[in-house]
Formats: C-alpha cells, structure tokens, sequence
C-alpha cells in the first residue's frame, strides 16, 4: 500500500525505522530481515550513524534498487559546503546515487536558517539527487515561515503520531496545504505493550479479532 506525494512519487505507508539501531550487526540484520519478509520503505538518519550497514543490507539482499524507497535526513544546519559533503557521505554509505526522501530532521530555532536549508534541498530536488523532500518534527508555525521563501512546498511532514499524540491541528494544516504526515513511533515507542492504554485498545482489538498494535496501525493509516 503506497501514499501518492504531491509530486507524484509513491511513498509505501509501512516501513522499518532504524532509530536506536547500532551501526554494524545488529542494524544490518535489522534491514536485511526487513526486506526479506517484504518491507520496502527503510528509514535511517545521519545522527543514527547506521547508513552504512543499512546500504550493506540493501545491497547483499539482491532486491532491485528502484523496488526500495530509502529515506534519510539531515541532521543539522550547516554552511553549504558541510551540507552537501554530508549528503554526499550519505550516497556513499547507502551505496545509491539517488534518495527517495530526504527530510531536516529537525527544526531549527531561526527561521531564516530553516530557510537556507530548504534551499540546499530544493536544489537536489531541481538535480534530481532526490525524489522526494520534506522535513521531521516541524509543527504549522515551523511550516508557515519556511514557505515564505519556499520555491517548492515540503512533500512530506514526519512526526510522532499515535492515539496518545494525534496531532490533530498539525493533520488540518497539512491536509490543506498537500503535504504527507508520515508518523515515527506509531506504536507509543513501546507503550502499547506495556499495556498503557488499558481495556480501551483492548476492547477494540477483540472485538475486530486483532491484536493491539494492528489497532493502532490501522488508525495511523
């Protein structure tokens, strides 16, 4: 099952985080299990520092690289020179030369900065070094000053979401403006199995005969 971006692309809705994942064995069998049992979206970060063994994964499973949607983000907001050598590094240890989406992980405190950034990412777009951009953690304000100098709106829009954080007035402001909510952390970040949302997910999952995290899957699709 995919999202269609505004710019076309199609982004598969479920897909393998890789946050807390350490670098070397335990993130390559991580991604490479991910794949093998059917995942397609593989989502890692530069502040992760997992690219490496996430590209090895990717290439020892023999799956087509156009058939995988990576995502990565930027993990800070750097002179030009450091961001490109950055996202050139982050090719490099993915072993592609394209991403499917490239996101600021997070907003800066200084809009203008947020700005400068976003024009380094409009012009990878414009290069086609990436499919698709977008930004993490923004919320509408963060949004709303960047598309003041912004050529291109953001694709995508990745933040906490789950029944304990619906984020509802961000979900309005992006459905307005076309842009994609992707949620990290659906499943509370472990939460829902410390059983923390009691009877309540639990009603629901017996009575649909599921168990709790599909509940609360299928509420974040």
């Amino acid at each position: 099952m995919n999202k269609k971006l505004s710019n076309g692309v199609l982004m598969p809705m479920i897909g393998i985080g890789t946050f807390l994942v350490a670098d070397g064995e335990s993130a390559y069998d991580t991604v490479k299990t991910a794949l093998e049992v059917g995942y397609r979206h593989i989502d890692t970060a530069q502040m992760y520092k997992n690219e490496q063994s996430v590209g090895d994964a990717i290439r020892d499973s023999g799956i087509p690289r156009k058939e995988i949607f990576i995502t990565t983000k930027h993990k800070g907001h750097q002179s030009l020179p450091t961001m490109k050598k950055l996202f050139q590094e982050s090719l490099s240890k993915l072993q592609t030369d394209y991403v499917d989406l490239y996101l600021i992980h997070w907003p800066n405190h200084d809009k203008k900065v947020n700005q400068q950034t976003w024009a380094f990412f409009e012009s990878l777009y414009q290069e086609k070094k990436v499919r698709a951009i977008g930004v993490s953690n923004f919320q509408r304000h963060h949004l709303i000053d960047l598309m003041e100098t912004a050529k291109i709106k953001p694709m995508v829009d990745q933040v906490e979401l789950h029944p304990g954080l619906s984020q509802v007035p961000l979900q309005a402001y992006l459905e307005k403006e076309g842009i994609a909510i992707e949620s990290y952390g659906p499943l509370m970040k472990g939460g829902v199995f410390e059983g923390i949302w009691g009877e309540g997910l639990g009603e629901i999952a017996r009575k649909h005969n599921a168990t709790i995290p599909q509940v609360i899957v299928s509420w974040g699709m």
